[in-house]
């Protein structure tokens, strides 16, 4: 069992001088007698793309709703941009998500609502003073980023897969977050609009200048976006290494992934 001092929060550096934007240690998480997350620990710089490969089913989504807090884990410790994620209130948390990005395989918008009105949520949820010009200019800014100023006023609905993972990633990045977590952001696209989402997510990085986990089994995506790999294999960070390292690897348990 972790000390009172090993768990305590305050060990960490103030925001501005963090290095490493998320501290993962010893995290475990089990739904009734099924393990799927085992003593993981992961570290993530500022301005790393780190990829999470895995299995479907090996945890990898469990992993990055412990982090926003959307599960909470049986033991161990989350730590993003100096915010201990597990000891947050429902208030300071929703503060702290508002620097976390968080890109749903489904997307999640509401299809009730314009892709218009889907940007502004988070905006007028986080940012309640924001005047009606600025939140104009940012919604355009966002859509801008993506090349979709054009559907501003057209339904979820009415929008490709390819589109609609677009439109999802520019309300992702309307409150600018300092880190985001992608979860398996290629799924279900074509090979051609796979890798315009992979530029995209670069080409955000490097004007926003985020952080990034990205959850996915899609070895183009893999290799295309990540600074550094990490395996997860029952539960546990297996290895942790640049692609073109694990590529070359001869051992079994990595190279099924590249075959």
């Amino acid at each position: 069992m972790e000390t009172t001092e090993k768990s305590s929060p305050q060990q960490y550096p103030s925001k501005e001088v963090l290095d490493e934007v998320i501290i993962i240690e010893h995290l475990s998480k089990s739904f009734g007698e099924q393990q799927v997350l085992t003593d993981f620990s992961l570290r993530v710089k500022r301005g790393d793309n780190v990829v999470v490969l895995g299995k479907s089913g090996s945890g990898k989504s469990v992993l990055i709703k412990c982090i926003i807090g959307l599960l909470t884990p049986d033991s161990g410790r989350i730590n993003v941009l100096g915010n201990s994620m597990i000891e947050l209130g429902e208030e300071e948390l929703n503060l702290a998500r508002a620097k976390i990005g968080f890109l749903f395989q489904s997307n999640a918008l509401y299809d009730s609502m314009t892709v218009r009105e889907n940007l502004e949520f988070p905006l007028r949820r986080h940012r309640p003073d924001i005047s009606e010009q600025e939140l104009k200019e940012m919604v355009y800014e966002s859509l801008e980023n993506v090349g979709l100023e054009h559907t501003s006023e057209m339904m979820p609905s009415a929008l490709s897969g390819g589109m609609l993972k677009r439109i999802a990633l520019a309300r992702t990045m309307i409150l600018r977050p300092e880190v985001i977590l992608y979860d398996e952001p290629t799924t279900g696209l074509d090979p051609i609009t796979s890798r315009e989402i992979e530029k995209l997510i670069l080409s955000l990085q490097k004007k926003y200048k985020t952080s990034s986990i990205i959850i996915s089994h899609d070895m183009s995506c893999v290799k295309f976006t990540a600074d550094r790999v990490v395996l997860l294999l029952d539960g546990r960070c297996y290895i942790e290494d640049s692609f073109e390292h694990l590529e070359q690897s001869q051992d079994e348990h990595i190279k099924q992934f590249f075959i």
